[in-house]
């Protein structure tokens, strides 16, 4: 188990600028599914702002904003 799981399994992070912001975690992913689109909202228009959400249980990267697809 990693820090981040101590604290929840959903980790959200802010880069602006090529710079780490802002970082969390939560437990339920209902909750930090909020917090992602709010974070958008407050930081989307900084310089080459990424919003990302990860299940650190898993690894896997469960969205991210802007979108890479």
């Amino acid at each position: 188990m990693t820090a981040g799981t101590a604290a929840g399994r959903f980790h959200l992070t802010v880069v602006a600028d090529g710079r780490e912001l802002l970082h969390g975690w939560w437990g339920s992913e209902t909750v930090v599914r909020g917090k992602f689109t709010a974070w958008i909202g407050r930081h989307g228009t900084r310089p080459r702002a990424r919003v990302t959400l990860t299940d650190e249980e898993t690894g896997a990267v469960l969205t991210e904003w802007p979108d890479q697809r």
